[in-house]
């Protein structure tokens, strides 16, 4: 399957290689833009398969693309490409809609898996921000839930509870099923169950949502 790309990007340097590279692994990459505004634009226009984004651009920041187009109701895959591990870059882009958060200095190889992985319906973090996550889980940026009863993670069993948290810890399937000792197929139905219950599309979505709600630490204090 083709892939048709928006490169947006204010080094030139960059947008070029990263051209090259992906149409190496038969990625079209139908047009490019040196700034956000422009980017803003040619998406609208050329309707790409994805758009990959640059955080920090003249004119208009990735995270104002992004914005901008979810408001104006474009559904596409839209992935932030950054050098930024900043944590409240991660939350700010996946709370506006980012299908993927991967930074420049992955292998090529792991970028154009991951790109293909959003095109199938995937939201895709880079591994290294797992620890990122984890961080922020432990209380370096948190926000406070104000309603227990109105809560969406009122309805989540005590199991799923637990592996709610260790999914925002960056946990794996393997690694949860391991850790609980139950099966890697009663972790996926558990997560599926968490995801309703969130209603949320992805693992990512939702561990976001446990550490912007500190839910884990509200909760592991009335164990």
């Amino acid at each position: 399957m083709t892939v048709r790309v928006l490169i947006v990007d204010d080094h030139t340097l960059f947008r070029s290689g990263l051209e090259t590279l992906l149409e190496r692994h038969e990625i079209e990459v139908i047009a490019t833009a040196g700034n956000g505004r422009e980017g803003f634009r040619l998406a609208k226009e050329i309707k790409p398969d994805v758009v990959l984004l640059d955080m920090r651009m003249p004119e208009m920041s990735g995270l104002e693309v992004l914005i901008g187009l979810r408001s104006c109701g474009f559904t596409m895959p839209i992935v932030i490409l950054t050098t930024s591990n900043e944590e409240q870059d991660l939350l700010e882009s996946l709370r506006n809609g980012a299908n993927g958060y991967l930074l420049k200095d992955m292998e090529p190889s792991e970028l154009v898996t991951a790109l293909r992985d959003i095109v199938k319906g995937h939201t895709v973090v880079a591994p290294e921000l797992a620890g990122t996550l984890a961080r922020i889980v432990q209380g370096d940026v948190v926000e406070e839930s104000n309603s227990e009863e109105n809560s969406p993670f009122s309805e989540l069993t005590k199991r799923e509870h637990e592996i709610l948290c260790l999914l925002a810890e960056g946990q794996s399937n393997k690694v949860i099923a391991r850790n609980l000792g139950i099966s890697d197929g009663t972790v996926k139905l558990h997560v599926k169950a968490i995801l309703r219950k969130l209603e949320v599309h992805s693992r990512v979505e939702a561990a976001v949502m446990a550490v912007e709600q500190n839910f884990c630490q509200r909760n592991s204090t009335k164990d």
